[in-house]
């Protein structure tokens, strides 16, 4: 009898039913399309268990990449990325071409409209949202309530999907998802099968946690990935100036990583960043120094970044998740 293969999945967290036909053209490529043309069923193997799970994936590696899985040589490499290039368009295409595939992004909802119009209309799929802000200031919470969002349907600001969550600093509480289930009427118990949930011990268990997020996501309906926070392991893995240059690559790495996963599967990346005082020449001009860790990698790294509480919008921190203040109307 054949051994049946390991799944990426915690217990008790099954895939997704497979989805309808129209809706397997718009996702990423299974790696299996690449197989004829000089690429066999054992190259695909390969590929997979050297981390690379779509035709996507693949495209969007470096050559010298591929050549260190075991067993690909330059020339099987080559055939790989002429295949996978035939597959996924990495050329030009005109800017009206481009702005018609951003208009069909949707975002999903933080909880608060008045949030949500700050990052016109939410958190948005397919790139890298950074929360940055002093302790207490509602990011944790912010990535508990967008754990439950992402599940709502399009037309309620959700992402249809489920959410992997990945905790750095053991902040996460399965009872903060099930209050805001409960805010949405949505079913606690399904909620919480919904969220594929990992705590980080070190920074490399940080990275590796990304290929099996990357399996997962090839197997089932993700729409959303947390990481919560992406900077506290790498202050206590690293330290002192003389590590500052393997931490920042090492970071930047992290960072390429999880914009390649939004780019593959579309999904939106939420991470949360902590702040530190600004103690340079500079901060006698500021009348707040303090500036979020990770410098200038994690800047670039960041598509939307707004810091807490510096973004003009009022939110308030509820027991059920983020949302509105409630004003005298309202009571």
């Amino acid at each position: 009898m054949a051994e049946e293969a390991p799944s990426a999945y915690p217990a008790g967290m099954a895939p997704m039913e497979p989805f309808e036909e129209e809706e397997e053209t718009a996702g990423p490529t299974p790696l299996t399309r690449l197989e004829g043309n000089g690429i066999s069923a054992s190259d695909i193997k390969k590929i997979i268990e050297g981390g690379y799970n779509t035709v996507e994936a693949v495209a969007y590696t470096p050559k010298r990449t591929l050549l260190a899985i075991k067993g690909i040589s330059e020339a099987k490499a080559d055939k790989i990325l002429l295949e996978a290039s035939k597959m996924v368009p990495m050329g030009f295409t005109t800017a009206t071409e481009y702005h018609q595939r951003r208009s069909e992004l949707i975002t999903i909802t933080t909880g608060s409209k008045q949030l949500d119009t700050l990052l016109q209309g939410g958190i948005e799929t397919g790139s890298l949202t950074e929360i940055f802000g002093e302790f207490r200031t509602g990011k944790s919470q912010i990535c508990h309530t967008l754990a439950v969002t992402c599940q709502l349907p399009i037309d309620m600001g959700g992402g249809e999907g489920k959410c992997l969550y990945i905790d750095t600093e053991g902040t996460f509480r399965p009872i903060r998802l099930l209050a805001v289930a409960e805010r949405y009427g949505l079913n606690g118990e399904e909620v919480l099968d919904n969220v594929a949930y990992a705590r980080a011990y070190n920074a490399d268990h940080q990275l590796t946690l990304l290929q099996q997020a990357a399996t997962m996501m090839s197997e089932s309906r993700f729409s959303l990935l947390i990481v919560d926070s992406a900077t506290s392991l790498y202050r206590t893995d690293f330290s002192g100036r003389g590590e500052l240059s393997a931490r920042q690559t090492h970071l930047a790495k992290f960072l390429r990583q999880l914009q390649r996963l939004a780019d593959e599967y579309g999904i939106a990346v939420v991470i949360t960043n902590q702040v530190v005082a600004q103690v340079d020449g500079m901060a006698t001009f500021n009348p707040d120094p303090k500036k979020p860790i990770g410098g200038n990698i994690i800047a670039h790294a960041s598509t939307t970044r707004p810091c807490l509480p510096e973004s003009e919008a009022i939110f308030a921190i509820l027991n059920e998740g983020i949302g509105d203040p409630k004003t005298d109307v309202d009571a």
